[in-house]
This record gives C-alpha cells, sequence and structure tokens, in this order.
C-alpha cells in the first residue's frame, strides 16, 4: 500500500476504535499488510478515472477497498491456517476474532458517511456492495468445503472467490457514475474475467510449490489437478491414491520430486494456460469496446491482465 492508504487506513481505525489495544492490533496488522504491496487502491482509482469520474471521494472509496480485502485477506489465512507468521496468526486468536469484527464494523460507518445527494443512488449501492461480499463469501465456502471436482465446478467457485473480489473493486470506482447499464455490465464482466485470469495463474505457480500451502497437499481440485488427475491412477498411482485417501501425507511426500515431474509433463500447465487465455482475450475485447480515458484506461490495464 502506499504511504497515504495505510494513513487513511490507520485514520479509520482512530475514529472507530480509540482503545490502545485493538487499535494497535489493527494498525499492526495494516503495517504488516503494507510491506506486502498492493494494486486495490489503484484498481479502484483507476475504474473511476478512465469511466470519466472526478470526485472528490474517490481516495477515500479507493481506501475502503484496500479495508475490505485486508479484512479478506486475513480471513483466507485463519481458514487455510497457513501464513503463520503474520501477526493475526501470531497474536492469541480471540484478539484476531475481535479485530476481525472490527473490519465490517467501521466499513458501514465509512460507507454511511460518504457524501451522496440521491438516496435511490445510496441504497442501491449500499444493495450491491452486500450482494458482492456475499457473494465472495460464498465462493469462499465452497473452496473450504472441497466441494470443487469438475471443472464446471471450479470456473463457478472461481468466479466467486476471485472474480467477485475485482468487481467489488472496480464497482467502488463507478457505483456513483452516470453511466449506462450496457458499460456497467461490460465492466462487471471485465472484472470477472480478471479475478479468473488471475486466479489460474496463482494455481499454477502454486502446484509447482511443494510448502505447507500447496494446494496438492491439501488435496485441493483446482484446473490443473483436475487435469493431472483424470489420468493419475494409470499414469502416476500415488496422486490417486491420495486423493482417494488410500496413502498418507507422508507416503505421498516420498514421491514429490517424481510428482513435480509429472505435473511438468502432464500437460496441465499447458491446458490451464489456454483456459486462461481464452479470458484473456475475452477481458481484451470488452476492454476494446468500453469508452475509457487515456491515460487512466493504460494504467488500468497494467495492473490488471495486461
Amino acid at each position: 500500500m502506499e504511504l497515504t492508504v495505510q494513513q487513511e487506513l490507520n485514520r479509520i481505525v482512530n475514529q472507530y476504535f480509540p482503545d490502545t489495544v485493538l487499535n494497535g492490533l489493527i494498525k499492526l496488522f495494516i503495517a504488516d499488510k503494507a510491506e506486502e504491496g498492493s494494486r486495490w487502491f489503484e484498481i479502484t482509482r483507476y475504474s473511476h478515472l478512465m469511466l470519466g469520474g472526478n470526485s472528490l471521494q474517490i481516495d477515500r472509496l479507493a481506501c475502503l477497498t484496500e479495508w475490505v480485502m485486508l479484512w479478506f485477506d486475513i480471513t483466507d489465512d485463519l481458514q487455510d491456517r497457513d501464513n503463520f507468521s503474520k501477526p493475526w496468526m501470531t497474536c492469541p486468536p480471540e484478539h484476531t476474532l475481535n479485530a476481525m469484527l472490527a473490519f465490517p464494523i467501521a466499513f458501514i460507518g465509512e460507507i454511511g458517511e460518504l457524501e451522496v445527494d440521491n438516496s435511490r443512488i445510496r441504497s442501491a449501492f449500499i444493495s450491491k456492495v452486500s450482494y458482492l461480499l456475499a457473494s465472495a463469501i460464498i465462493g469462499q465456502q465452497v473452496d473450504l468445503n472441497h466441494s470443487v471436482h469438475t471443472e464446471q465446478d471450479y470456473m463457478q467457485m472461481i468466479e466467486k472467490r476471485a472474480g467477485v473480489p475485482l468487481q467489488f473493486a472496480c464497482y467502488l470506482g463507478y457505483a456513483w457514475l452516470e453511466l449506462s447499464e450496457e458499460i456497467r455490465e461490460q465492466m462487471n464482466d471485465l472484472a470477472l474475467c480478471i479475478g479468473v485470469i488471475a486466479q489460474i495463474g496463482n494455481d499454477m505457480r502454486d502446484i509447482l510449490s511443494f510448502d505447507l500451502k500447496n494446494d496438492l497437499l491439501q488435496k485441493k481440485r483446482t484446473l490443473p489437478i483436475i487435469y493431472l488427475l483424470e489420468d493419475s491412477r494409470e499414469e502416476f498411482p500415488a496422486l490417486a491414491q491420495y486423493y482417494a485417501g488410500e496413502i498418507t501425507d507422508e507416503v505421498f511426500l516420498e514421491s514429490k520430486l517424481a510428482c513435480i515431474q509429472y505435473v511438468q509433463d502432464s500437460g496441465c500447465l499447458e491446458y490451464s494456460r489456454i483456459i486462461q487465455s481464452l479470458y484473456r482475450q475475452r477481458a481484451e475485447e470488452i476492454f476494446t469496446e468500453l469508452p475509457l480515458i487515456s491515460p487512466w484506461k493504460e494504467k488500468f490495464r497494467e495492473i490488471t491482465f495486461a
């Protein structure tokens, strides 16, 4: 995050949670995330500017995108039980839980303070934001349930889990602009494509990294893994046996190097790139059709799907 974004997030903490302990804990979370860098602020801001917006509130809205995505990132780590070095993983769990309750409360408060003359627009905005956040949570639950079995299941899941957060970030940028319904739908579709492209890329990288977060070790079914499992019973029995619960983690890890080689030789990465390229092609088509303004549209494309 930019320093100005971190300062704004700290202001939110000071406003709603002046208590020293909780205040300091959430600021610690914010500072830790700032070290990683983030593009959520820019996605919201560029969405606004490239569609002709000039609101004085856009930076505040973009900071709220960062606020919500930090909340989601921490939730993701807690659910997956990884990233153990993070402060929200090392502090007492009841303290982290209290901090997590703080995020949606402050978000609602900040939304309520935004200046909007039209009550109908405000009502529609709140309804849409709630729907998007709920959809992202549903996608995360599907992932946690391990209820993805087919490629169709996977695509539906990542459209919610990865596509919807991008839709949310873009929507905060253009929600109050005077745009046609067609343009709004195009922006919605563009954001969905961008999220899917990014998630497939993440899943491709993950399958080659045998650490605690590896999707294979957690028996997840991502796009490349679904491809792998189709013929694994014949070509690499250890993988099929592991997913069927016929062998333990320890036994499966004995074939780690052979598994990495199987991944590289199987064609699963090439297949995943093909699916990814279809979404990228669609994103390019939508992007070309939209009436966007330079230089903001180029900046938006550069940090999303370029």
